[in-house]
């Protein structure tokens, strides 16, 4: 039974859904004012991760990602500058184009990532009627204030009623120490309360009419008010990085507290962060690489392009609650370990059945599936499917047999875990984008004319075609069927 650890409990508990055979899972997505970056990925590829193996579960998953495109500011959750209203108003574009155009390009890097689509990938922006019902179903609690046209949370009023620092575990008396003190936060009663709604200034270009001022939502509220609106007042499952902990989805959980009398999420997941140099990789430490700069190679710190699949494949190599640090060095290796992979899928794939076996396949789906079972350890998966790829090319080399049963196991449990599961792409599928199936057409083509030119024993022809390859990257082997190749 899947095992997952709650954030909220900080312990793994058996996952135990609200309504038999369904699942609702939320995940803060992207704020789309620039292109995806390394950071971006890893909860994308992490929650793809879990809503893959829930639905291999059996579950009917509905599978909230939302795009934040108003509301979160500069500085903080409270003041500053709207990004997107900045990115529009610096560019000269409307925010809607910005929003848009930022949209379909981080939507283009999850398909090249192979992350499945969400259910329902609701915008902010469009959700602003909801958000301004929540706001004022916590007004009517007593737990909200209406100052200069703003809207603000109680924190200590709500304090008194509910545990507020819960999920972070800090408590109202560190939360004082720690709060900066930013401009326009004489409006508050207290330096730690938040905007749930925030009166728009004459220049701000992002804004609507409200029973409070003429403004736009808080961060914070939009995926209280759009998590209950397509998952209902309790659901299963919330997700995000962890560095959401504090203060967004502690402010969540407040507003839900205040407005509905309860928590609305059973089961918190966060995963961890992509660092450098062991700092946090983001935009506000303008340290980050974009995907398609890994995709592309012309960064900095990189020495090459990388594939997409190769970056899926380093992120889940390391358990999604551990820090992962990146470097270029530690992309290559996760580059040769996917070639490795990939190797042994395409030779499971050619591998002709025996009467009887002489390698040991064992449990290998019970194996795997406990991994998975446990909180998602698709470092554990991984290593399973390296074990079992000593038994492939055993048999692929002609020192071993395997019979038809357990051929025909192999491939179901690879085809399930490697690729449906962990969701990576080992049949050439993908690699580094569209135009693949032709790419692969020309080398197969030269490879072939090379065969052909060693059956004439035209030796001139048939080194020429190798060496040519090899210079470009490519590593050619010599099969008794013909020729594998990998780049």
């Amino acid at each position: 039974m899947l095992q997952i650890y709650n954030t909220l409990s900080r312990q793994k508990e058996y996952f135990r859904p609200l309504h038999e055979g369904h699942v609702g899972m939320y995940v803060c997505g992207p704020t789309v004012y620039g292109d995806a970056h390394l950071g971006h990925a890893r909860p994308a590829i992490t929650f793809d991760l879990l809503y893959r193996y829930l639905q291999h579960l059996g579950y009917k998953v509905r599978y909230v990602r939302n795009i934040t495109d108003v509301g979160h500011l500069e500085h903080d959750a409270d003041e500053g500058e709207d990004k997107i209203a900045k990115k529009a108003r610096l560019e000269q574009l409307e925010p809607m184009e910005v929003v848009q155009y930022f949209t379909n390009r981080y939507h283009r890097d999850m398909e090249l990532l192979n992350v499945l689509p969400p259910s329902i990938e609701p915008h902010a922006s469009g959700h602003i009627i909801e958000q301004i019902a929540f706001v004022q179903k916590i007004m009517d609690k007593g737990y909200a204030y209406v100052s200069n046209g703003s809207v603000y949370m109680d924190v200590e009023k709500y304090a008194k009623d509910y545990p507020y620092g819960k999920l972070s575990g800090r408590n109202l008396e560190d939360i004082v120490t720690e709060t900066r003190e930013l401009d326009g936060q004489q409006e508050k009663k207290h330096s730690y309360d938040f905007a749930l709604w925030k009166k728009a200034s004459p220049e701000h270009i992002m804004h609507w009419p409200s029973p409070w001022s003429e403004g736009f939502p808080g961060w914070h509220m939009e995926c209280s008010a759009m998590g209950t609106k397509y998952l209902g007042a309790e659901f299963d499952i919330h997700g995000g990085g962890m560095d959401l902990m504090f203060p967004h989805h502690e402010a969540e959980i407040a507003q839900s507290c205040a407005a509905l009398g309860h928590d609305s999420v059973h089961y918190w997941m966060h995963n961890n962060m992509i660092t450098i140099a062991g700092k946090k990789m983001g935009k506000s430490y303008n340290n980050f690489i974009t995907l398609e700069q890994f995709f592309a190679g012309n960064h900095e710190l990189l020495e090459q392009p990388f594939s997409p699949m190769t970056i899926r494949f380093f992120i889940l190599q390391a358990h999604y609650r551990s820090t992962v640090d990146f470097s270029n060095d530690a992309l290559v290796a996760a580059e040769k370990g996917l070639g490795r992979l990939t190797e042994a899928y395409q030779r499971l794939m050619k591998l002709q059945a025996s009467a009887t076996s002489t390698v040991e396949i064992g449990n290998l789906r019970e194996r795997c599936q406990e991994a998975m079972d446990d909180d998602l350890n698709s470092p554990i998966v991984i290593s399973h499917l390296f074990d079992s790829a000593r038994a492939i090319n055993t048999v692929f080399d002609g020192k071993g047999t395997i019979s038809e049963a357990d051929l025909n196991e192999l491939r179901a449990v690879w085809k399930t875990y490697a690729m449906d599961i962990l969701g990576l792409q080992l049949d050439g599928a993908q690699d580094a984008g569209a135009g693949m199936d032709a790419y692969k057409g020309v080398v197969d083509m030269l490879l072939n004319m090379r065969l052909e030119a060693k059956r004439n024993k035209d030796w001139a022809t048939s080194d020429k075609i190798r060496n040519e390859l090899t210079a470009l990257g490519f590593t050619i082997k010599d099969t008794k069927d013909g020729f594998e190749w990998s780049l």
